[in-house]
């Protein structure tokens, strides 16, 4: 299999107290083959889908890979604007469909049918074969994975929208928008989060939104840029929300961290703590990245437990990027989160807050990798997709 000018950089990181890592060296290969870390994964196998622009500085996929739970096939959307279905035996390039200038959000796949936000299409696809079934055009650039519930998907736009279309037809059935501040914001969305009849949903504004499933029609809305201003005031978390306590989580970009009653928008607690770009669930605790930081935090109490730097301590300019800006949401593995940065993807303990590993695939990971069964499918940001069998381990 050919590869391009391709990398890993395995460097377990020390196990010591610091909370810093470097992630700044150049990836590497050994004979022409990916090694694995001989703890945590097997690198099965690998594809190489972008060839990369004479004058591209910085190349950044963000779609998520997205698997078939009926084929196991991995549908990727890439910086090209391609699809492609790989084979999950040896990644190999099975058919592929030019859907737009490219994704920003990956698909999401369900009974044999892909739902792919293509720039401002969404798309209803085959994933056996790519054949195009339907597709609505929302007039507007989707960024978020195309949700299902019942018959209906949501998805959300970089304009605030969040679309509801038929399952079936893909013909609109409703759609709410609010105004996007005037001032900078952050790149992405949040995306939809149904529980019951309720659609729970964050927007640049700083406002978290509860919605009426079946019409749209606002709920109540909370304000979570309490402080003011115009800059940065994005509530892009995808809320996280508990039945069992009636309680529902999310952050602004510029003030932190809200626990708020979900039928209500009424206050619980709240953190101080800027720069949240993403919350994952795990119980008791919640993991909030983004600003070159990971987090654990207490979800009764809102304390946080730990903090882990992923720059190497340079956070300005440049070399926060460079080092270890965090991309697209965490995921949770068995005894690891997986991290995605701008400089490789971090392997960290959830327990203790200690970075295990730092693997480069390729100009770091953006896309959040995709877990399905024992393998973790992860698009490098030169556009390579890889197959890691885990192994386990971690805190």
């Amino acid at each position: 299999m050919q590869v391009c000018k391709r990398a890993l950089l395995l460097a377990l990181v020390g196990l010591s107290a610091c909370r810093t890592i470097p992630l700044s060296a150049d990836p590497f290969v050994t004979n022409g083959e990916h090694a694995s870390p001989p703890r945590y994964f097997d690198v099965e196998w690998w594809q190489p889908l972008v060839k990369g622009g004479l004058l591209e500085y910085l190349p950044s996929e963000t779609a998520s890979p997205a698997v078939d739970p009926d084929t196991e096939r991995v549908l990727v959307c890439t910086r090209d604007g391609i699809v492609r279905s790989l084979s999950p035996l040896d990644g190999k390039v099975e058919w592929e469909l030019k859907v737009g200038p490219r994704c920003f959000a990956g698909a999401s796949i369900h009974d044999g049918v892909a739902l792919i936000p293509a720039g401002d299409q969404l798309m209803a696809v085959r994933s056996r074969t790519g054949e195009k079934l339907w597709s609505y055009g929302a007039g507007e650039e989707l960024v978020t994975v195309p949700l299902l519930v019942g018959d209906q998907i949501l998805v959300a736009s970089q304009s605030d929208t969040v679309f509801s279309v038929d399952r079936a037809t893909g013909k609109w059935k409703w759609q709410y928008r609010r105004d996007s501040p005037n001032g900078f914001t952050v790149r992405g969305a949040s995306s939809p989060v149904v529980v019951k009849d309720t659609v729970y949903v964050g927007f640049a504004d700083g406002y978290l939104v509860a919605l009426g499933l079946n019409d749209g029609v606002q709920r109540w809305e909370r304000n979570l840029s309490a402080t003011g201003g115009q800059q940065f005031l994005d509530a892009d978390t995808t809320p996280i929300v508990v039945e069992q306590t009636g309680r529902v989580f999310a952050a602004s970009y510029k003030d932190g961290i809200y626990a708020l009653r979900t039928g209500s928008g009424e206050l619980d607690w709240e953190t101080v703590r800027g720069g949240v770009s993403s919350l994952i669930d795990n119980g008791e605790v919640m993991y909030a990245s983004g600003d070159g930081t990971i987090s654990a935090i207490h979800s009764l109490t809102g304390r946080v437990l730990w903090t882990l730097d992923l720059t190497g301590g340079k956070k300005t300019g440049l070399q926060l990027i460079n080092q270890g800006t965090t991309g697209r949401p965490p995921l949770l593995l068995k005894g690891l989160i997986a991290v995605p940065t701008a400089a490789s993807l971090v392997f960290v303990d959830p327990a203790q807050g200690k970075a295990r590993l730092s693997w480069n695939p390729g100009k770091g990971v953006t896309a959040t990798p995709t877990r399905f069964g024992q393998r973790l499918y992860v698009l490098s940001n030169l556009g390579t997709v890889f197959a890691l069998k885990l192994r386990g381990g971690g805190g």
